[in-house]
C-alpha cells in the first residue's frame, strides 16, 4: 500500500502543470517518502487544484470536519499543501512539486533532501527543455535599462513590485542547498523576494519576514552590487523574484549547462558591445552568469545564444561600452501565474483548470488580499 500510494502521488504531481516526471532510479519516490507520510500522501491525493474549505475537503477524506482541519493545517505547516485565509477561514488545495513543495522545505531541508535534490536535477532540466513556457523569466536589472528606450514596465522591476503587500524576504533555498552540500558561495543569503498571497503563506509559516518598500529597494541595490539575475514570476503580475546566482540557483545552473541558454528562458533584451569603444578590461565576464561574454584580443563579443539579457554587465562596463538591446519578437507574458499555470498545461496536453475556474480564482485572491 505505501508503495502504491508514493506511486499515485508522484502521477498525481506530474500531472500538474510543473510536473514531476519519473526518473530509472526512481530517486522522485525517495524525495515523496521524505516529505510525505503515507497518510499524508493519501490526503494530498483528495485535493483540488482550486482552494476549498474544510467542509469540502473532509468528505472525500472520510473524517470529521475536526480532524480533517487538524490535518489539512499540519500539512499546509509542513509546506505540503497550499493554505489560504478569507476572512480567517481556512482554504487548501493540491501544491505542484517545484515552484511550491520543494521551496516551501525552507525551514527544515536538511543534506539529505539536499543530495536527493541534486540528483533529481537532470530530470528537471529535461523537462525544463521540454515545456515552452516557463515558470520564471528573466529582467534586467533597473540600472542597465538606463541604455535603453521604450522598455515595457513588466521589465521595470520597480514597477512590478508597485504598490505589492504584503512584501516578504526569506532565505534562498537553492543557496541553502548548496551551503549544506559545501558548495555555496559568499553572497547574502536572505534575497528571495515573495508578495501578496505567496508573502501571507510564507509569513504564516515563518519562512521569511515582512519588510518595507524602502527596504525592499535597498536588497534590490545589494543584487546588483552582487550580480544577481532578478528572475520574477513569467507573468505581468507578479508573486515572487528569484535573486539568482550561477553558482547555487539551480534554474541557472541548469541554463548554464544548456549550448543555447537563450532559447530555454524568457527574455526580452540581450547585450550588446561597442567593439570600438570596448577596453578588454574583462569587468563584464567576470559579472556575467552564463559564460556568454567572449574574450577577443581589441574587444569582447556577446555570444546571442547564451545571453539571458539580465542586464549585469552593462553596469560593470566603466566606458559605457555596453548596451541592452530589445529582441525582435519580446515574450508574450501571461496575465497572472494562474493564467502562467493554464498556459504551461495547455502546451503540455493535460486538463488543469477552465476558464470558469480561473474567473473563480482570481476573484479569491482578490478577496484573500482584501481587493
Amino acid at each position: 500500500m505505501p508503495k502504491d500510494i508514493y506511486l499515485k502521488l508522484r502521477d498525481f504531481l506530474d500531472k500538474l502543470p510543473a510536473g514531476f516526471p519519473a526518473t530509472e532510479s526512481g530517486v522522485e519516490i525517495k524525495i515523496l517518502k521524505k516529505l510525505f507520510t503515507p497518510e499524508q500522501a493519501t490526503i494530498a491525493l483528495q485535493l483540488r487544484t482550486k482552494p476549498e474549505p474544510v467542509s469540502a475537503i473532509a468528505p472525500r477524506l472520510t473524517m470529521d470536519e475536526a480532524l480533517a482541519a487538524e490535518k489539512l493545517e499540519a500539512m499546509a505547516k509542513e509546506g505540503l499543501i497550499y493554505r489560504a485565509r478569507v476572512n480567517n477561514q481556512p482554504f487548501y488545495m493540491a501544491l505542484q512539486f517545484v515552484v511550491g513543495i520543494y521551496e516551501f522545505h525552507l525551514n527544515t531541508l536538511d543534506r539529505e533532501l539536499a543530495e536527493l535534490m541534486e540528483e533529481y536535477l537532470p530530470a528537471i532540466a529535461k523537462f525544463w527543455e521540454s515545456t515552452k513556457t516557463k515558470q520564471l523569466r528573466v529582467i534586467p536589472i533597473g540600472a542597465s535599462l538606463a541604455t535603453t528606450s521604450l522598455v515595457s514596465t513588466y521589465d521595470q522591476v520597480r514597477a512590478l513590485v508597485k504598490d505589492k503587500k504584503p512584501i516578504v524576504v526569506a532565505p534562498c533555498i537553492c543557496q541553502k542547498e548548496q551551503r549544506l552540500m559545501g558548495n555555496s558561495c559568499d553572497r547574502p543569503e536572505e534575497r528571495c523576494l515573495v508578495f501578496d498571497v505567496a508573502a501571507q503563506y510564507y509569513l504564516e509559516n515563518k519562512m521569511g519576514r515582512k519588510i518595507s518598500e524602502e527596504e525592499l529597494l535597498s536588497i534590490l541595490k545589494m543584487g546588483e552590487e552582487k550580480a544577481l539575475v532578478l528572475s520574477p514570476t513569467n507573468a505581468k503580475d507578479i508573486l515572487n523574484i528569484c535573486m539568482c546566482c550561477g553558482c547555487c540557483c539551480a534554474i541557472l545552473r541548469l541554463l548554464k549547462k544548456f549550448p543555447k541558454p537563450a532559447e530555454h528562458i524568457q527574455s526580452s533584451f540581450h547585450a550588446q558591445i561597442a567593439s570600438d569603444i570596448c577596453t578588454v578590461c574583462g569587468g563584464c565576464a567576470e559579472r556575467c552568469q552564463m559564460e556568454a561574454i567572449i574574450a577577443g584580443a581589441e574587444y569582447y563579443e556577446i555570444n546571442r545564444d547564451r545571453c539571458i539579457g539580465c542586464g549585469l554587465c552593462v553596469t560593470t562596463c566603466p566606458v559605457d561600452a555596453i548596451t541592452l538591446k530589445a529582441k525582435s519578437r519580446p515574450p508574450q507574458l501571461p496575465e497572472t501565474i494562474i493564467d502562467m499555470h493554464v498556459k504551461i498545461g495547455k502546451e503540455r496536453g493535460i486538463f488543469f483548470i477552465s476558464r470558469l475556474l480561473v474567473e473563480r480564482l482570481m476573484r479569491f485572491v482578490g478577496e484573500v488580499l482584501g481587493k
